[in-house]
């Protein structure tokens, strides 16, 4: 049994951008379901809508690719604090990905939030994954 949900739902990503998979299920969290869609309106998902199957509800994930190859879009999304070893970060240190290229999220007391969104809320807090 998996008691991390979240690195469950970026493995699953990250093999089918390798796959090169046109969609995917993830087991449905409210954490994943929102590090989803905030993957989708940042541009590095094509969309995230829910299914519901048997009484459970799974996001069904499009990815995106880039060209005739079908490059992956996400080239690393990984998982920074884990149940072992929590990252926490004060808003002024709250990473950069790529200088503002990619993503990093932050589950706050104001929600899941993005590194951009963090810093102009002035809000810290555990930094659970890095998108680029």
């Amino acid at each position: 049994m998996n008691n991390d949900a979240i690195s469950t739902a970026l493995t699953a990503i990250r093999n089918a951008n390798t796959r090169k998979k046109a969609t995917i299920r993830i087991p449905a969290t409210k954490m994943t379901a929102r590090i989803v869609q905030i993957s989708a309106e940042e541009g590095f998902l094509k969309s995230a809508v829910k299914q519901r199957d048997n009484g459970k509800e799974f996001p069904d994930v499009s990815l995106r690719y880039l060209g005739k190859k079908k490059d992956p879009h996400i080239a690393v999304i990984k998982r920074i604090s884990k149940p072992g070893l929590r990252v926490y970060s004060d808003h002024r240190e709250i990473p950069k990905i790529l200088g503002g290229m990619g993503i990093a999220t932050s589950p706050t007391s104001h929600g899941l939030l993005t590194d951009r969104e963090a810093r102009h809320k002035k809000i810290g807090g555990e930094i659970s994954c890095h998108i680029w």
